[in-house]
């Protein structure tokens, strides 16, 4: 490892853009690490975000970032289309990895990192930050411990009056975080059986700026996102409903950002049963029970994340958003891609192979 102050790791920041200050104030802020650059091939950029930590030196090349033998890590916040080259030449150089979402822009290109990092033996993290919300911690303890039953839908919205990515489309720009959340809290992580996307361009803009991703999941169930870059309001909604219980998560209230609610369906075991028609015409039980919402920590998301990489790190152990799980999310945004250009809503089984660019 790279020389340390009092045992702590040492990092450095590759892009200095939307994400580049968030990394760099809460690396700073915590006590397992030193920031000890920031490269940018824009210095002024770089530059701006070093000031935040007065001494901070600043690089414009790569190369010249991973030479020296003075840091353990890097924090990878560019486009995706540059994330396999930099990650690349940092595990080339033994540096630890994490990486913003999406993991790569293609899913051959991320299982080559995977594969690299994992012959190198050093950690790639997926910077799937919505996981160490106390939210989202809070829906994976409930589902672990079968608070909420068997899985029947999950329904995510995340809209808001966006900026149009000059790179990707509205899925591969929002959809990242429902899902990456989904494959967190879900036993196993996100395997859906196939993917139907439907997207639009009423802009003309080239590209999908409203979308829809429906994932047929295991066992009947279903999952659902609605993303758009064009909605005057913002919402960040997500609905999980179970055989006992269904939770309601609005990110965006923080009084009451999670529900729990003790009402859905019964279906009696003599129902179950029935076939068809009478299937169909059996009485069905409704349960209307009480409504609660778990008391919740107030830390920010970012600071429980450079936590964990440095103890993956500490622990030779995977994060637990590690790589395999940024490729489970990029095989379903490959695959919507897919589906969106057989003429939209084609349903596609996550895994096939994708054509590079389709």
């Amino acid at each position: 490892m790279a020389k340390t102050d009092g045992g702590k790791l040492r990092i450095g920041i590759v892009g200095a853009g939307y994400w580049g200050p968030n990394l760099a104030r809460n690396f700073h802020a915590s006590p397992d690490w030193v920031l000890a650059a920031v490269c940018d091939l824009d210095r002024a950029r770089a530059e701006a975000v070093a000031a935040l930590v007065p001494g901070t030196p600043v690089v414009t090349s790569l190369a010249e970032l991973l030479e020296g033998n003075d840091i353990d890590a890097v924090a990878i916040a560019t486009p995706a289309r540059t994330h396999h080259s930099v990650t690349e030449a940092a595990l080339e150089a033994g540096k630890h990895v994490m990486v913003e979402k999406p993991l790569a822009d293609t899913g051959e290109r991320g299982r080559d990192m995977v594969r690299h990092a994992s012959d190198s033996g050093l950690i790639l993290m997926a910077d799937h930050t919505y996981c160490y919300t106390p939210a989202v911690v809070k829906i994976r303890e409930l589902i672990e411990e079968g608070a909420l039953g068997d899985i029947l839908f999950i329904d995510c919205i995340r809209i808001n009056l966006g900026l149009i990515q000059p790179d990707v489309d509205v899925f591969w720009d929002l959809a990242p975080h429902d899902l990456s959340i989904m494959d967190f809290v879900l036993p196993g992580g996100l395997r859906p059986l196939a993917v139907s996307a439907h997207g639009a361009d009423p802009l003309g803009a080239g590209k999908a700026c409203v979308g829809y991703l429906s994932l047929p999941l295991q066992h009947g169930a279903m999952a659902h996102v609605h993303v758009n870059w064009l909605s005057p309001t913002k919402v960040r909604h997500m609905i999980i409903g179970g055989t006992r219980r269904t939770l309601v998560w609005d990110d965006l209230n923080p009084q009451q950002r999670l529900s729990i609610y003790d009402r859905g369906v019964d279906l009696s075991l003599a129902l179950q049963q029935l076939d068809g028609a009478d299937r169909a015409d059996a009485a069905i039980s409704y349960r209307l029970g009480d409504t609660w919402s778990p008391a919740l920590p107030e830390r920010e998301a970012l600071g429980a994340m450079v936590t964990e990489f440095a103890a993956s790190i500490r622990e030779k152990r995977a994060p637990m958003t590690d790589g395999e799980a940024g490729l489970r999310v990029l095989g379903i945004l490959e695959a919507a891609r897919t589906s969106l250009a057989r003429s939209g809503a084609a349903v596609v089984p996550v895994g096939e192979p994708q054509m590079e660019g389709s």
